[in-house]
């Protein structure tokens, strides 16, 4: 589906152009452009009559790039020679992202759908972006599992730069969600356990993936969940590339993990984990762990600020599955699970309704650890902010001295009769 040109209108007309051109080329659902729409109203009775372009950018939906790349569609358009990859029928167009477009096509030698991931032509003449696209690639073709969406072939032709993969006939969980669904806790765990699955081939086989989220999980009509879009995906002992991206922060503002934000060198697959807990997170809550008005707030919350406990959001979830969700998503990604194994067992064990072994093991051990230092553990095992040091108000000790007066009278009292 080809996207419309943008920027040829003026006010409310270029405004609904660009809101179903966003729509269009799946950068964002129609609720999250409905909202800005709203907001835009609300701002123009406050007298700022502001552009939906620059309320969707703002609000991080969409990014300055991918604006004005709907405003030239010519520059990320198939030339009519594409139409001719050898070997494949393009059909529709399926989906955009900020550097590649995705095409349903049909494979002629198998007779079978597939989808192509293109890189615009700007790209395509760009070195590094090229190395990256085939990187990705050559990724996903060493992952063979059923919940990964496989990879088929890396090519170029007529100066496109091409990746074939599995064609998925469904939805992304965040399809799912932008109509305010909210998962019930079997069927959020039976997707989370897949693509734990999924994550747990991948860091095997020495590979991160670095941007798990909604946008990233497809679901088949059987219901098979699939991870897709390796872009990010990282060699665990690239060395180079690792050094390379130090100081960067790489990964989806809403699922980042803490270490990520920060450009640490040796992220490794517990970033994964943590942006596995945050997409769970939403998916039985409705509400992403972190929101903000920009992404660099949403960011820095993530690297401060507690969240607030699934359970406490929706209490209809177990406190089993609430502990897994608290442990993966651990600041300290030293306190997450040790491995995208040992989070399986939890899952499985949650899912059957026993309690995770180890999710509870680490409250256990925060809640001692709150103890010995004087602390009220209080709801979800959370530390007391107001206690000083962990000690003793004078008007608490007083307290005790009385009570135990009391108790040593009566004491006197009975031996006396």
């Amino acid at each position: 589906m080809a996207t419309e040109p943008v920027g040829q209108k003026t006010g409310a007309g270029m405004d609904s152009q660009i809101g179903k051109a966003v729509v269009d080329a799946r950068l964002a659902t129609a609720a999250e452009v409905a909202a800005c729409v709203n907001k835009q109203k609300q701002l123009k009775e406050t007298g700022r009559d502001l552009p939906l372009s620059e309320i969707l950018v703002k609000a991080g939906i969409i990014t300055a790039s991918q604006l004005k790349r709907l405003a030239n569609p010519a520059d990320d358009s198939m030339s009519s020679s594409l139409q001719q990859i050898p070997g494949y029928q393009i059909m529709q167009k399926i989906g955009a992202g900020a550097m590649a477009s995705v095409y349903k096509a049909k494979q002629l030698s198998l007779d079978r759908f597939v989808a192509i991931k293109i890189l615009p032509k700007r790209l395509s003449e760009d070195p590094e972006f090229v190395k990256r696209f085939i990187k990705e690639g050559r990724a996903a073709a060493k992952l063979n599992h059923n919940n990964i969406v496989g990879a088929l072939d890396v090519g170029e032709y007529a100066g496109f730069h091409y990746f074939v993969m599995e064609y998925i006939d469904g939805k992304t969980v965040y399809d799912e969600m932008a109509v305010k669904k909210v998962y019930g806790e079997a069927e959020a765990l039976k997707i989370i356990t897949q693509v734990a699955r999924a994550l747990e081939h991948s860091h095997e086989k020495g590979f991160i993936h670095r941007d798990v989220k909604p946008k990233n999980i497809m679901i088949t009509k059987d219901g098979t969940a699939k991870l897709a879009d390796m872009g990010l995906a990282r060699e665990a002992g690239d060395a180079v590339a690792a050094a390379a991206e130090k100081g960067r922060a790489y990964g989806t503002p809403y699922y980042i993990s803490p270490e990520q934000i920060r450009g640490v060198e040796d992220v490794d697959f517990r970033a994964d984990i943590y942006s596995l807990g945050a997409t769970l997170y939403h998916m039985i809550t409705g509400r992403v762990p972190f929101d903000g008005t920009s992404p660099t707030q949403i960011m820095q919350k993530h690297l401060k600020e507690p969240i607030v406990p699934p359970d406490h959001l929706n209490p209809s979830i177990s406190t089993g599955l609430a502990e897994v969700v608290e442990r993966a998503m651990a600041k300290d990604r030293a306190m997450r699970y040790n491995s995208t194994t040992d989070m399986l067992v939890d899952l499985e064990r949650v899912s059957r309704g026993e309690a995770p072994l180890q999710a509870r093991s680490a409250m256990d051990d925060k809640l001692l650890e709150n103890l010995s230092d004087g602390e009220d553990a209080g709801p979800s095992y959370k530390s007391n902010e107001g206690a000083s040091g962990g000690s003793m108000s004078p008007l608490l000790i007083a307290g005790v001295i009385v009570e135990a007066v009391i108790i040593l009278i009566l004491v006197i009292v009975l031996i006396a009769k």
